[in-house]
């Protein structure tokens, strides 16, 4: 069901050496990106009437208008599961939390007398927000996504998720529900690249936006790719990636339940188990034919998953290979299930998040931890953060400095200026003297 990487015995190798010795999954992001150009243009030049082609011809419903009405919200909200709003309303309750803590301040550096530079962080004014429809649906995502920008002060915020032609051409209840005990009142029927370019170029019902932040599948991430430069986004997100580092101590059922749980959400999603221990390897294995068995979406999605390219369980030497394994497969979703797990954890570089032990699996982090689902994939956790406040704002500094500072260091810009090559630079800071630089006192 699940193939094997055997890494022990001689030395690892370093960088990208040891990176193409790791399951990945195959996502061509490139190759997408042609094909998401005509849809793209399609909404920049007729706006709603293309959204509305493209969802007759994706999601299988001709709608009447993309913004969906307010007492739609209303009405999915009313009739929401009373668990299922209890369950996302604490949810909400916990990621305001965490991401409340994550608000910047100004600061102001006094970096000599009369002279200051200070920060201050302001949001981006409007942005767009992607839930994903499909194979599933993630009310979770909406809350991922809503609450960093809430709590980073945005003011506008709007979002998008496919066309149901189940529920009349609205996306998802539980979707709609969401969004209303978020108190977002712009919704709009829409998916994939369509969604994208519709937040990017804006259309009749939908004003543009500075930011389209959330998951989605590899249109999405195409559709991201196309628009970067004209609008800011997260990341290119690619199929979803748990990896456990594991050794002994570990439970086989709490592993293959783990590996199991993200395989569910997609074909490609990548399920790697690193350990130093083949005893625990061949409890996994053994231990994933029954749960594989007794849960949904076995062919469709979990078997291909667990038993593609991109999922592996890989022996190790001992948890520092592990380590230096997993920090080069950087990890979307990273468990630590060994002795001393936060010890261990402390010793990681690269992962989207990192859950420690066996009372924080992956699912904890998805719906209720506090912390944010929205997280790097494809190994790009050596180099990107996952989704939160700090995303949504844009760090401004402002100079202020008076005569007296600026002459003090008035010679050092001149001479820094006339090796560049650029005198004008240093012009204009002898216009201000009278064309005679001062010297430091």
């Amino acid at each position: 069901m699940i193939s094997r990487i055997d890494l022990r015995g001689d030395a690892l190798p370093e960088g990208p050496a040891l990176r193409d010795l790791l399951p990945r999954a195959d996502f061509d992001v490139q190759a997408a990106l042609e094909k998401v150009r005509p849809i793209c243009e399609a909404v920049h030049h007729r706006g709603d009437a293309a959204l509305i082609d493209f969802a007759e011809r994706f999601d299988g419903v001709r709608l009447d208008q993309v913004r969906v009405p307010a007492e739609a919200l209303a009405k999915a909200l009313e009739e929401l599961d009373p668990a299922v709003r209890a369950a996302l309303e604490e949810s909400i309750r916990r990621a305001r939390l965490v991401h409340r803590e994550q608000r910047r301040t100004t600061h102001t550096t006094q970096v000599v007398p009369g002279g200051s530079v200070t920060e201050k962080w302001v949001p981006v004014e409007r942005v767009g927000l992607y839930a994903p429809g499909g194979r599933s649906v993630y009310p979770s995502s909406v809350v991922m996504n809503v609450v960093p920008a809430q709590e980073a002060g945005v003011e506008s915020v709007a979002l998008a998720s496919p066309a149901q032609a189940e529920f009349g051409g609205l996306p998802h209840p539980t979707i709609l529900a969401a969004c209303a005990l978020l108190g977002v009142e712009e919704v709009y029927a829409a998916g994939g690249a369509t969604a994208v370019a519709m937040f990017a170029y804006g259309t009749e019902s939908c004003a543009p936006a500075n930011m389209v932040t959330g998951p989605g599948n590899i249109w999405v991430a195409a559709a991201k790719r196309y628009f970067t430069g004209k609008i800011g986004i997260d990341a290119e997100a690619g199929p979803t990636e748990i990896a456990v580092l594991a050794d002994a101590t570990a439970d086989p059922v709490h592993v293959a339940s783990d590996l199991i749980s993200q395989a569910e959400h997609d074909p490609l999603a990548a399920a790697v188990l690193v350990t130093d221990s083949v005893e625990l390897a061949d409890a996994v294995e053994k231990e994933l034919e029954p749960q594989v068995a007794a849960t949904k979406h076995i062919e469709d999605r979990i078997v291909p998953a667990l038993g593609g390219k991109q999922s592996a369980i890989v022996l190790v030497d001992g948890i520092d290979e592990g380590l230096r394994v997993v920090d080069a497969y950087g990890a979307e979703h990273l468990e630590i299930q060994t002795a001393d797990a936060a010890a261990v954890a402390d010793r990681v570089r690269n992962a989207g998040a990192i859950f420690i032990g066996p009372w924080a699996p992956v699912s904890l982090g998805d719906y209720a931890a506090g912390s944010n689902h929205v997280l790097p994939t494809g190994g790009c956790a050596c180099h990107s953060s996952g989704l939160s406040v700090q995303s949504f704002l844009r760090g401004i500094h402002i100079v202020d400095y008076t005569r007296d500072a600026l002459a003090e260091v008035a010679h050092h810009v001149v001479t820094l200026a006339e090796a560049e090559d650029l005198p004008a630079h240093g012009a204009a800071i002898k216009a201000r003297f009278g064309w005679k630089v001062p010297t430091s006192k």
